[in-house]
């Protein structure tokens, strides 16, 4: 059996109530299954596609990032979101994230913010990395 992974989610972003608390489970469980964190601030830590801050009010609901292969995806994300149900939380758009970051987000149904970012023209080394289970070939 054959999966391919690394082509839906862009990014999960967490809003937590005490960060430095928060910095401390994280490290911890993330070095016991051989991770660190690729990159931390005074006011953020991440690691790959994990990314966590302080929440600046309540602490949010899952943030969910889906990667946009360009930005006629993020406007067609936000319409299908909008019209089968969510409720706008931020219009296609440029961010202020980095040079090029170009996203729309929505709430679901639950109240969780989903969001389709594009990070401006971009190469990868690949699709998507091929997971095939041990023996298979």
């Amino acid at each position: 059996m054959e999966r391919h992974q690394g082509r839906l989610i862009d990014h999960v972003h967490l809003r937590v109530s005490d960060l430095e608390a928060s910095r401390r489970f994280y490290r911890a469980v993330l070095q016991a299954l051989g991770h660190d964190f690729t990159s931390e601030s005074a006011e953020h830590f991440a690691c790959d596609e994990l990314w966590v801050d302080q929440a600046e009010g309540p602490v949010s609901r899952v943030h969910l990032a889906f990667q946009a292969k360009n930005r006629e995806s993020v406007h067609a994300f936000h319409a299908a979101a909008l019209s089968a149900g969510g409720q706008d939380n931020g219009g296609p758009g440029e961010r202020s994230y980095h040079p090029g970051y170009y996203a729309a987000f929505a709430f679901d149904p639950d109240g969780h913010n989903i969001e389709a970012a594009h990070h401006g023209p971009r190469e990868r080394s690949a699709s998507s990395v091929v997971v095939t289970a041990a023996g298979s070939g």
